[in-house]
């Protein structure tokens, strides 16, 4: 299976898309269960997808074998 029938967005695709709107516009990140969190920080990791993992695992995970892909990681509270 090709990387490109698996993810949705490229680099240069989310680029397009964030130029469509203001420099100012904050950018959020889904949430745990429900709602939206600030994102923590993106980052760089190597993943393995897994379609077949539970919904609340994700189809990816981390794996130092898989493909390289840019991460914008949800903050984390814990109240």
């Amino acid at each position: 299976m090709s990387n490109s029938n698996i993810f949705n967005f490229t680099v240069g695709e989310l680029i397009k898309i964030l130029q469509q709107h203001p420099d100012d516009m904050p950018v959020v990140v889904s949430g745990y269960e429900s709602g939206y969190e600030n994102f923590y920080q993106p980052f760089v990791k190597k993943v393995k997808h897994l379609p077949e993992n539970y919904y609340r695992d994700g189809g990816f995970q981390l794996d130092d074998n898989g493909t390289e892909v840019l991460i914008l990681e949800r903050e984390m509270r814990y109240d």
